[in-house]
């Protein structure tokens, strides 16, 4: 495996346990760049799990998508920091107060700490949510301009990046002037694989060819009878799809 190609797979551990967590790190760690811990594992292992994980030396990305007042944020964002994670995200609909204050607290803690600085993500619209979803909350705007809208918020913030559906890649990239913004890509799937509760997807090489530079991906690789082959299958659609 290409080494540039895998390492823009994080496997989401979205599982019940850390024992289940640990067993899919050891199994899958030198074939993908990195893992990913959502709420269900934060809330069941801690950041005592976290602290572990990243002290063995696995890449990890913090999905537990910071959204409060912006002191609130900055603070956990800091604590986030602390931990040692490669990258966390926070929602963008936070707004732009609360994205700037929490860019300047970690950086003013890894200088005066002497950590590595995460890179902070912004979540725009999630992968389960459409049209429908927007307007049942209030918001007018169609999903493809939402998520433009809050890339380009995100960017003037100074945040790193943005969580995005493959479905928004290709407009992000166009109108968000910045060569080094980061696209964090969910709801990617492979042709055979249903794609349970999310509604906006691709395959890994569409949303690569579309302008992704990670691709998030849980079931369709935990889920598999052969975990290394999936990884395999979805490397090869990276390559063969996105030349």
């Amino acid at each position: 495996m290409a080494d540039h190609t895998k390492d823009r797979i994080i496997v989401a551990l979205d599982v019940p346990t850390a024992e289940e967590a640990r067993m899919h790190i050891a199994d899958l760690r030198d074939s993908v760049g990195a893992f990913k811990i959502g709420l269900q594992l934060f809330t069941v292992a801690g950041a005592g799990f976290v602290r572990e994980t990243v002290k063995d030396g696995i890449k990890l990305f913090l999905d537990v998508k910071f959204h409060d007042i912006p002191v609130t944020v900055a603070n956990a964002s800091v604590e986030a920091t602390r931990l040692g994670v490669w990258m966390f995200n926070i929602h963008a609909i936070g707004g732009s107060e609360m994205m700037s204050r929490t860019v300047e607290s970690v950086k003013e803690v890894c200088e005066k700490e002497n950590l590595r600085r995460p890179k902070i993500i912004g979540v725009t619209v999630l992968t389960s949510s459409n049209r429908v979803t927007l307007k049942q909350v209030g918001l007018e705007m169609n999903v493809a301009d939402q998520v433009l809208n809050l890339a380009n918020l995100s960017k003037s913030a100074g945040l790193d990046g943005v969580v995005a559906s493959p479905n928004e890649t290709e407009i992000i990239r166009k109108n968000v002037s910045r060569d080094d913004f980061l696209i964090v890509t969910p709801g990617v799937r492979l042709g055979n694989v249903e794609n349970d509760d999310q509604k906006r997807v691709m395959t890994p090489g569409e949303a690569i060819l579309g302008g992704a530079d990670y691709l998030v991906i849980g079931r369709p690789i935990l889920q598999a009878e052969d975990k290394l082959e999936a990884v395999r299958q979805i490397i090869e659609n990276i390559r063969s799809e996105s030349i």
